[in-house]
């Protein structure tokens, strides 16, 4: 097949994609890029047509593999578009200092509550919280795994509740 004939071939069935990239996009601007990049992809690739094939056909698959790769090339970038004014950062010169005085207080709450557990509940809770499993603590301890599960649940919740007294 001659290039003018694939090309007039071309022009004469180009009209159909039209409806399917809007469909596909759902965005005329865009449904108009997809169009002209099939037209041109179909140009580049005119080696690749097998004459009798269903033209057709061959320019929809052309499209819908467009697509496809530009959304998947989209999500993996995971752009968010922001369209709202940021005219409140204009006047912004002020800058935010870490409270430490604050944070310490906190942990040391939180230390004297841990401290004030029972016994039976702050060993397990403290093996825990230091990173060893359930199942190693039962063994330090030489107890079943199901008490140590509940000693340390019953941990957190006495140490909530301590902690949000405070």
């Amino acid at each position: 097949m001659s290039t003018v004939e694939f090309n007039q071939m071309l022009v004469n069935n180009a009209e159909f994609l039209k409806p399917f990239a809007i469909t596909l996009t759902r965005d005329s601007e865009a449904a108009k890029d997809l169009f002209q990049e099939t037209l041109f992809r179909a140009l580049a690739n005119k080696d690749k047509y097998s004459v009798g094939t269903n033209i057709k056909a061959w320019l929809y698959t052309i499209m819908r593999n467009i697509f496809i790769n530009n959304y998947r090339r989209k999500v993996k970038q995971n752009t968010i578009f922001d369209s709202t004014p940021n005219d409140f950062l204009i006047n912004q010169t002020q800058s935010v200092v870490a409270n430490n005085a604050e944070s310490n207080l906190r942990l040391k709450d939180i230390q004297e509550a841990i401290h004030n557990l029972p016994q039976i509940f702050r060993n397990p809770f403290l093996l825990y919280f230091d990173g060893f499993k359930y199942h190693e603590i039962a063994d330090m301890l030489s107890e079943p795994l199901g008490t140590i599960k509940s000693r340390i649940h019953f941990a957190r919740k006495l140490l909530k509740t301590q902690i949000e007294r405070h």
